[in-house]
């Protein structure tokens, strides 16, 4: 696997939520989806070269996935892992959602 390849299976998905908002327009965070196995050093390597930023911090949390019931069985949601990335003052992303 090239080095571009490992940038692009890194982030998965931007998250975008209400709390994920209020995180960019308050701390210059954003929050991403990412592969189980990516390292912090991954993620801010991914995201410097995709969009062009200077990241300042990066934090990443792993998931659980809910359990939940099915049409009367019961089933477990997959566990994920997602990134907070914080950007040095004045730069951005523009991760809005594309409907």
């Amino acid at each position: 696997m090239s080095a571009n390849e490992k940038v692009f299976s890194v982030l998965l998905a931007p998250r975008v939520s209400e709390k994920t908002a209020r995180l960019q327009e308050v701390s210059n965070q954003y929050v991403f989806e990412v592969s189980s196995d990516a390292t912090k050093a991954d993620v801010k390597a991914a995201v410097e070269q995709l969009f062009d930023v200077k990241v300042e911090s990066v934090n990443v949390v792993n998931v659980k996935g809910k359990n939940k019931s099915f049409r009367f069985r019961s089933g477990r949601r997959g566990d994920w892992r997602k990134a907070y990335v914080r950007l040095t003052d004045g730069q951005s992303i523009d991760v809005s959602a594309k409907a």
